[in-house]
């Protein structure tokens, strides 16, 4: 897919957010289902075993959506999604965080996460 720019990497967030909004859903049904099949066996008012495996399902696809914009989903709990980008000569990943209301933030590929600055 090449690299990102910060306009296209925020386009394609844009773009991208009624599917992170329907993963934060699924991963917190799947969390429930899991928990309550793990507990004592018992479905929970979500469902059962099928609608677990339906979750897995819906999950995976989800992520797969994200990966083939050519965007990394680095995280799913909670939601860390990272775009390719060269800013100023240096690769960097563009960076957004479950939570934050845009694309903000990048990092330098060799520092991570713990490196992230505000985009200037």
């Amino acid at each position: 897919m090449g690299l990102f720019t910060v306009a296209r990497a925020r386009t394609e967030l844009t773009r991208l957010r009624p599917l992170l909004d329907e993963l934060v859903v699924v991963r917190a049904d799947l969390v429930e289902l899991s928990a309550a099949l793990s507990t004592d066996g018992a479905p929970s008012a979500l469902g059962g075993l099928p609608e677990q495996k339906a979750a897995e399902a819906r999950l995976n696809e989800l992520m797969t959506e994200v990966q083939e914009t050519g965007a990394d989903l680095k995280g799913v709990a909670p939601l860390l999604v990272d775009f390719p980008a060269d800013l100023d000569g240096v690769p960097v990943l563009l960076c957004w965080l479950e939570g934050e209301p845009e694309l903000a933030w990048y990092h330098r590929l060799d520092l991570g996460f713990a490196g992230r600055r505000r985009l200037p």
